[in-house]
């Protein structure tokens, strides 16, 4: 995203400005930045550029990229971020399957996993095959154990910086007081001002594509050891709401009203001895979706075993005051229409599920895109972003129909409507969940 915020060069500001400069590390890519370059976007002075990039070099989460040509001065060294040096996981929670991803610094997929799973199975089980997969999508990428990540951990708090080895209670607690993720109507551009540590850590770990000697770890106690190292920041979780955010506590999921307050950020963060974030798979999904676009506002709509919808309203994640913001699947747009399993009838989702299943993909895009239009009316979003398994296996059929829904009734305005990039957009918009205060990217989910 375009927006960086000014740094600070006050020493009590270390971690906030490291933040800034990681963030337009990232942004960068492979081609790199210069300190210059650095120092202009951030109003940062070189001085105060020059020590945090150090730190970052000796820690191992920068390393020089080459010089650029000379226009006419000293050839400028850039530097670029080192991916490997720590990760994040990403769980999506449906109501039949389950997606783990093991997801890098620069945003890359390095591991995925996906599963057959039933939500309605009880918190027992589901709580064991989540940390199951947790344990091995990590363990397809062994070199995770990277000393960088106590470095990267620290910059988004202590959360997530926590390290692996402390009491499954103190990691709980941890992951209820300091979680990533953004508050709701909060800038995805602000910035914490979290605290940096003094201490150099070791050199960048392994490659995504290295492995490293010893069996995969497939299990908590394995999760434990690799997040031990600080390689591992935490565990984003994404699954069907309604769900309060800041408390990790499951209210009445649809279908599934046995959740209603349950603690499952809780659980897992006790069994998993990890920080784990809690949110919406809409919510999750608009957050990643919005961290590599242009700060705009957009609807992500969500069409699996349900429908929902994630809302970014002016560069803002927009989760509601009570966190009830998506629920779009839930409309009622036809008043004797059929039951929906949230009580009501004619809502959109049953009407869209229920074309679905006919194999009436045609009319299940109409439906869609009235949604789709009322929204873009209603809060005049710049565009519409369209995933889910449905959507994923007939693309071009929703994408067309719910397009010319939404050029019918769009007054004359050009609402571009896509598919969502991304093979996983939930699992890897959860993971996302962690590494956003990483790079300055949000407060604590508390605060929403």
């Amino acid at each position: 995203m375009g927006h960086v915020g000014p740094g600070a060069n006050l020493p009590v500001l270390r971690g906030h400005n490291a933040a800034l400069v990681l963030d337009l590390l990232r942004t960068a890519g492979a081609g790199g930045i210069s300190r210059l370059e650095l120092a202009e976007r951030t109003g940062l002075t070189p001085q105060a550029v020059s020590k945090i990039t150090a730190r970052l070099r000796t820690e191992g989460l920068a390393v020089e990229a080459g010089r650029r040509a000379s226009t006419g001065g000293k050839p400028r060294t850039v530097l670029r971020l080192v991916p490997s040096a720590a990760y994040a996981v990403g769980l999506h929670l449906d109501r039949d399957e389950l997606t783990a991803v093991l997801v890098d610094l620069a945003g890359a997929v390095a591991a995925a996993r996906t599963v057959p799973f039933d939500l309605g199975a009880g918190a027992a089980e589901v709580v064991e095959t989540a940390v199951a997969q947790v344990g091995r999508v990590v363990g397809e990428v062994v070199g995770v154990a990277s000393g960088a990540g106590e470095a990267v951990g620290a910059l988004a708090g202590e959360a997530v910086g926590e390290s692996a080895g402390g009491s499954a209670d103190r990691s709980a607690e941890g992951s209820a007081e300091g979680s990533a993720g953004l508050s709701a109507g909060e800038p995805i551009g602000d910035s914490a001002e979290d605290s940096a540590t003094d201490s150099a850590a070791d050199s960048a770990g392994d490659s995504a594509g290295d492995s490293a000697a010893g069996a995969a770890p497939s299990s908590a106690g394995g999760v434990r050891e690799v997040a031990g190292s600080g390689g591992l920041l935490g565990v984003g979780v994404a699954m069907p709401g309604p769900l309060d955010h800041r408390t990790g506590v499951l209210q009445r999921v649809t279908g599934f009203p046995a959740w209603d307050g349950y603690p499952l950020r809780d659980a897992l963060a006790a069994r998993l001895g990890l920080p784990v974030v809690l949110d919406k798979d809409t919510n999750a999904a608009a957050l990643g979706l919005a961290l590599r676009g242009p700060g705009d506002s957009f609807a992500y709509l969500h069409l699996g075993t349900g429908l929902g919808a994630g809302l970014v309203l002016g560069g803002a994640l927009h989760r509601g005051v009570r966190t009830g913001a998506g629920e779009f699947g839930h409309q009622v747009i036809q008043l004797d229409g059929p039951l929906c399993d949230c009580g009501n009838r004619g809502c959109i989702e049953a009407l869209c599920l229920a074309a679905v299943a006919r194999g009436d993909l045609a009319e299940a895009a109409r439906v869609l895109g009235a949604g789709a239009a009322n929204l873009v009316e209603l809060l005049d979003i710049d565009r519409v972003l369209l995933g889910g398994r449905t959507i994923a296996a007939h693309e071009a059929c929703f994408v067309r129909g719910v397009g010319a829904a939404v050029a019918e009734r769009s007054r004359g305005a050009v609402v571009p409507v896509r598919g969502a990039e991304g093979a996983y957009p939930v699992a890897e918009g959860a993971a996302q969940l962690v590494l956003a205060s990483v790079f300055g990217r949000g407060r604590g989910a508390e605060l929403g």
